[in-house]
């Protein structure tokens, strides 16, 4: 096992034994599929999903449940990760299950994560870290912005992309998990998303715009009748940095519960470990 140094500059390098896990590839998630029963003009669709982020930050709170779905070279893995978000504070906390092996085994507990404006904590991440320590991991040195990295894509995170919504058409009217919700799909530019992003989120969505494969991220989304986000699928696109092969990622955001309680703070500074790192 190579070691290397971690400082905030190499953010990257600390994620990297979670990138390992992940970076297997790419899927595409299918959406429920929605009933035609309404339409709306399409120019309606953008200003709506532009307005998303901020429905969320009224919502204040909510429960999130996370699916990051990966496939290549005939392996394909499900990372899924559940918590809590405060949309007022930006902080959320998730638990994050990394996938079993062939055999149907995991060998590594669930690692716990903190996502903060411009900050990836996370907790049992193994590769030499003690148990009781935090590694902090600052997004804006990720060349996915922590999209990706982290096995799930941040719930807030995920609605400022659709701010930088170019081009979206409204699919119809259906219902999620017993509640209402409007369908719309389209595609969002990230570069766009960054410029009208809120400040704790405009370093990691520039980075991404500047290190996916391409800028431009399909989506669908499931919109409720104030506007909250209850289900997103992004569709992102990377290059793996080994094999130099264009990678494909397929990530789902589910939120639910709003207003429900969440506590959510930061790991104290003693506790961030700033040892030596074990690339896995």
């Amino acid at each position: 096992m190579a070691e290397r140094q971690h400082d905030r500059a190499g953010g990257t390098v600390v994620a990297a034994g979670l990138m390992a896990c992940l970076c297997l590839g790419a899927t595409g998630c299918q959406s429920s599929g929605a009933a035609a029963g309404e339409t709306r003009p399409a120019a309606e669709a953008v200003p709506v999903l532009h307005r998303a982020a901020e429905a969320l930050v009224a919502a204040r709170t909510s429960k999130a449940r996370t699916s990051m779905e990966m496939a290549t070279g005939g392996t394909r893995v499900t990372i899924r990760g559940e918590g809590v978000y405060d949309y007022t504070r930006g902080l959320g906390r998730l638990k994050v299950r990394l996938p079993h092996d062939p055999a149907g085994r995991t060998g590594h507990r669930p690692i716990t994560e903190v996502l903060a404006p411009g900050a990836l904590y996370m907790k049992n991440r193994g590769a030499g870290v003690p148990a009781d320590k935090w590694v902090r991991v600052d997004t804006a040195t990720l060349s996915d912005g922590n999209l990706v990295t982290g096995g799930a894509t941040d719930p807030f995170a995920a609605a400022e992309v659709l701010r930088g919504a170019r081009t979206a058409t409204y699919v119809g009217r259906t219902e999620l998990a017993g509640t209402p919700v409007h369908h719309y799909r389209g595609t969002a530019d990230l570069a766009e998303a960054a410029r009208k992003a809120s400040p704790g989120g405009k370093a990691a969505l520039a980075a991404a715009a500047k290190g996916f494969a391409t800028a431009e991220v399909p989506f669908d989304v499931f919109l409720d009748d104030e506007g909250r986000i209850r289900k997103v699928r992004h569709r992102f696109s990377f290059v793996n940095g080994s094999e130099k092969a264009t990678v494909a990622v397929a990530s789902t955001t589910l939120l639910y519960a709003f207003g429900t309680p969440a506590d959510v703070r930061l790991p104290p500074a003693e506790d961030i470990y700033a040892g030596r790192i074990a690339e896995e």
